[in-house]
């Protein structure tokens, strides 16, 4: 981690001294998390119209342009920055596509209240049961994944955030903690509860271990 930091350092040095290759080797390096990111935060009624991959390529045109206010005043680590501004391209995405049913709580489930789009309790719920079941009828995963998006949505919103954040996006304890504007100690308590509560339900469901 020390390593990735200090290389990301020195490119940063280079891409404020003008050196494009440098911050495309950034944005290469990061392009995975980053189509991570908007896979699970991609509202599911535009899946088939808009490409993951499309979002995050606009995004780095978006960081391109902004980089030199992030160089003049970096308040976030560089990887936390691409991804907001990734994410805020997604949201315009959001908007653009759903006008005002963007944030329509009754048919998408909102999971924390930020400048990023929240992911969904169906993306979340899709993931956590994809992850150890495959059931061979349809009906059998409807009924599961119905099950599991409940057990999702009964969490506390920060919490369904941290998971995200932690299983599905992998961010680091202190990128997670950093994210969401709280105390790594506090992070690690919200992460540790959530997992439980939802291995609880999880395990029910899968008949084992669910997380």
């Amino acid at each position: 981690m020390e390593r990735t930091a200090a290389e990301d350092l020195r490119l940063v040095e280079l891409a404020r001294a003008g050196d494009q290759g440098a911050l495309d080797e950034l944005f290469t390096r990061y392009r995975d998390r980053l189509r991570r990111m908007v896979d699970l935060r991609l509202d599911r009624r535009l899946l088939g119209r808009v490409d993951a991959s499309d979002v995050v390529q606009e995004g780095y045109v978006d960081a391109v342009q902004r980089l030199p206010d992030y160089l003049a005043d970096p308040q976030l680590p560089l990887f936390l920055w691409l991804r907001f501004v990734v994410g805020d391209r997604l949201g315009k995405i959001h908007r653009q596509h759903l006008g005002t049913q963007a944030r329509d709580a009754s048919l998408e489930v909102s999971l924390f209240r930020a400048p990023l789009p929240a992911a969904s309790s169906a993306a979340l719920a899709a993931r956590l049961l994809g992850k150890h079941t495959s059931p061979t009828e349809a009906a059998v995963r409807a009924e599961q994944l119905l099950r599991v998006q409940e057990a999702v949505n009964a969490l506390d919103p920060l919490d369904r955030e941290i998971i995200a954040l932690r299983n599905f996006e992998e961010l680091s304890r202190a990128e997670a903690a950093r994210a969401l504007g709280i105390e790594q100690a506090a992070a690690a308590k919200r992460y540790m509860r959530a997992l439980k509560r939802l291995k609880d339900v999880l395990g029910a469901e899968t008949g084992g271990e669910a997380i």
